[in-house]
Formats: structure tokens, C-alpha cells, sequence
């Protein structure tokens, strides 16, 4: 019985980065010799234990044979005759197939020490192929490791898949678990590009995949394209350090711009409800949680009045925040307004400018929170006009935002929503999450 740390523990140990997880694989034991010593078994595909004391995972040396179409479609076979090289085999890339015994020798039988040093991410075998999920980790660890690239060979194994249809028996909770891993990583723009490389991103993110080639106006999108411009937001938000939800919304905010009719480009006027509505069906699509469907819902409604703050009338303004329920969810807010300070920096040559914008939606908002809406409730209800409360609130909040005088129109650098808006226009339809 040997036990060896294997995949993601040796790897980043390689890369000087930090360890947070380790990984072993048992060769040489069977799950009764396991429980005697007391590890406790979990899982229910294959054995793995965990440490009666460090609670890490051991796994007994294991091989897998493809039965069935999809990520899936596998039997596993583990025994004490299984070697670590054939362990090892069945992994997705060269870097992750490495193991280090107990004494510390390096076990690397598929040469990901050397792939480390090409900064190179390649399959171990053509076994690759029958594990769909491996180009969505393949596009994730690419947005990990900003520096490494995808072999060509490993790349044309992924096209295959995808023109197989193999990628289309990925189920939605493993195609949403990657791409919020992705979104997390350091520069998630990776993942949806080599993603889009190998032609994956049609198939599991069509409305993305369509923002690519479409213009914007290059005075105020000096980008100009639509993709590009999302995959800069994305990268903005990443370096921002914003929550996941502020991230994916970050990620869809301009979805209807993928549905423009050619008349109107490259100008995009009333994208933001094009937006909200390929984005319901892509969340019920992928089961989104609703924490970051809500926020994305907001964003993508909301981000062209957000950055026309000083533009706006106070009633405007607080018809928004009320809309938003600023009370009740203020963390939401503040999640709304740096994602769109990350779609106003996503632009080509605004990386380092400053966003006014959010300073004003956040002095509306102490103002309105100011209001003492229990003392206007207490009068209305001794008049008998209970029925004025709302709004008369409503009132009190925008007479205090109102006094703010923060309607300068002189908002500088030139906002994006500008050249999708009317001048004056600030109209606020209701926004329904359902």
C-alpha cells in the first residue's frame, strides 16, 4: 500500500503558488483495508476516503472506461492490481497527471514537469475526448494561468468533441459550476476565448458568442467590437476583485446587442430589453442561482441609467433605488454599480479612468436612506390617510436627493450609455425577475 499526492497540489507546489487542497491517490489497497485504519468512506461512483485525523481525500488508484455519451457515461474499475501510472493516464492535461510519493520523489510519467516549464496545457491521452467537461476545465485553467497556451493538438481534440455533439450532453449544473470558477479566475476573458476557439461557446453560450463582430460607436467604444468590449468588462471586474454575481452580470450586461438590427448599428438603442430578455432563458437554461440572475437582471436593465447619474431627475434616481430595493438589499446595490464601473473601464483606453457616477448613486443613496419613512407613516396614519404613505415617502426621498443638487450633466469622460440613449430620456419600465 503507497500513497502518493497527486494533480493540483503538485502542480501549483511546481508553480510556486499556494496549496490549499491536497489530493492522494492509494495504490496497492482495497476499501476494507482502508476502513480498518479508519478512513471514512464518501462518494458514491468510486472509493474515496477521508483521514481519520487531516480529513483530506483518498482515492484508491482507479481506472475508467467510456459506456455512455456524456460526462457521465463512464465505469470505474478500482483494485489493488491498478498501478499509479494507469491512474494517471485517465487525467485531462500533462499537469495535472503528476504524483509525489511520501519520500518526495516525483512520479511524471505523461511530462508535465516539462509542459510546466513550456507553460503549455496538453491532454494526456486521447482519452480526452470522452469527457466533455474537460474543455470547459481546459477554457477555465487558461483563464487561471494567464502565461500558458493550449497545445494545437489538444485544441484540435476540442473541436472534435464539439463537432462530435459531444458537448451538448454536458448537464447544466457542470457547464455552471466551470463557468463560475471561470468567472473567479484572474483573467476570466480566457476561458470564453478559448472556449469560442474551439467552437464551444456557440453551443453552450449562443448569446454570448453572437456578441462577436458586432460594432459599437468608436467614439464611445474605441474597441468596437461588442465581444471584445465584454471580455475587457469581464477582465475589469476580475482585477476589481467584484463578488461572482457582479461578475456574471458583468458577463451579460450586453447581450441584446447580439440582436441589433443592422439599421441601427453600430448605435445600440433599447438594448438594455434585449438583454433582459435573451438573459431569463440563459439563466433558466444554465439553472443560474438566483442571486446572480437577479443582479445580472438589474445590470442589464439598469447600467445605461446608472451611468447617466448626473443626467438624471431626482425622481428618476429614486424610482430606481426603490426599484432595486435599496432598503431591504443594499449589498445588491453596491454590486450593481461596480458592475457597471467595470462595463465604463471595459473600453479601450478608459482601463484607469474614474467613475463619478458611482459617488452619486451612492450620495442618493445615504440621502434616501435619511428619510424617516416611520415618522411620515405615523403622521399619515393620525390624518386617517393611510392610504398616502407610500407616497408621500416617495416624495420625502426625492425632495432630499433632489437637494443634493447632483444633476450637473457634465459627467466626465464621455459615459457608453450616451450613444444608445435620447437626450432627456430617463424613463424606468418596472423590471420583472420571474
Amino acid at each position: 500500500m503507497k500513497t502518493y499526492i497527486v494533480g493540483g497540489a503538485v502542480r501549483d507546489e511546481m508553480l510556486g503558488l499556494p496549496v490549499s487542497d491536497r489530493d492522494h491517490v492509494v495504490v496497492g489497497a482495497t476499501p476494507e483495508q482502508m476502513l480498518a485504519q479508519g478512513f471514512r468512506p464518501v462518494g458514491s461512483d468510486f472509493p474515496v476516503f477521508l483521514h481519520p485525523q487531516t480529513h483530506e481525500e483518498y482515492a484508491l488508484a482507479r481506472t475508467e472506461r467510456k459506456s455512455a455519451p456524456g460526462y457521465r457515461g463512464f465505469v470505474f474499475h478500482a483494485a489493488a492490481d491498478v498501478t499509479l501510472e494507469d491512474d494517471l493516464a485517465r487525467r485531462d492535461l500533462t499537469i495535472n497527471a503528476m504524483a509525489r510519493a511520501e519520500d518526495g520523489t516525483l512520479v511524471d510519467p505523461y511530462h508535465g514537469q516539462m509542459d510546466l516549464r513550456r507553460r503549455m496545457l496538453r491532454h494526456v491521452s486521447p482519452a480526452f475526448v470522452e469527457d466533455p467537461v474537460r474543455i470547459l476545465r481546459v477554457a477555465r485553467f487558461a483563464a487561471r494561468y494567464q502565461d500558458f497556451s493550449v497545445a494545437e493538438e489538444t485544441m484540435a481534440l476540442m473541436r472534435s468533441m464539439v463537432a462530435s455533439g459531444e458537448v451538448d450532453h454536458l448537464v447544466a449544473e457542470r457547464v455552471w459550476n466551470e463557468i463560475a470558477k471561470g468567472l473567479m479566475e484572474k483573467q476570466p476573458s480566457r476561458m470564453f476565448v478559448t472556449l469560442r476557439e474551439c467552437g464551444a461557446l456557440a453551443r453552450l453560450l449562443p448569446e454570448l458568442d453572437a456578441l462577436f463582430g458586432v460594432p459599437q460607436r468608436a467614439d464611445f467604444h474605441p474597441e468596437v467590437d461588442t465581444g471584445v468590449h465584454v471580455m475587457m468588462v469581464i477582465d475589469t471586474a476580475a482585477r476589481m476583485g467584484l463578488s461572482l454575481p457582479a461578475r456574471f452580470a458583468a458577463l451579460t450586461h450586453d447581450l441584446g446587442k447580439g440582436v441589433t438590427p443592422a439599421a441601427l448599428l453600430p448605435r445600440h438603442l433599447g438594448h438594455e430589453e434585449g438583454s433582459v430578455r435573451l438573459l431569463k432563458p440563459l439563466c433558466a437554461r444554465l439553472r443560474v442561482p438566483n442571486a446572480c440572475r437577479e443582479l445580472a437582471l438589474l445590470v442589464a436593465k439598469y447600467h445605461g441609467t446608472i451611468h447617466r447619474a448626473d443626467h438624471l431627475r431626482p425622481q428618476t434616481m429614486v424610482t430606481l433605488m426603490e426599484r432595486c430595493d435599496v432598503l431591504r438589499r443594499p449589498e445588491r446595490f453596491q454590486d450593481l454599480l461596480a458592475a457597471c464601473e467595470a462595463d465604463f473601464r471595459g473600453r479601450l483606453g478608459f482601463e484607469q479612468q474614474p467613475y463619478p457616477q458611482a459617488g452619486l448613486w451612492r450620495q442618493a443613496l445615504a440621502a434616501l436612506c435619511a428619510v424617516d419613512a416611520s415618522a411620515i407613516a405615523q403622521d399619515c396614519t393620525a390624518q386617517a390617510r393611510v392610504d398616502l404613505i407610500p407616497e408621500r415617502i416617495h416624495a420625502a426621498r426625492v425632495a432630499a436627493v433632489a437637494a443634493l443638487g447632483l444633476q450637473t450633466g457634465t459627467t466626465a469622460p464621455p459615459s457608453p450609455a450616451l450613444a444608445n440613449s435620447t437626450p432627456g430620456e430617463d424613463l424606468l419600465p418596472p423590471i420583472r425577475f420571474d
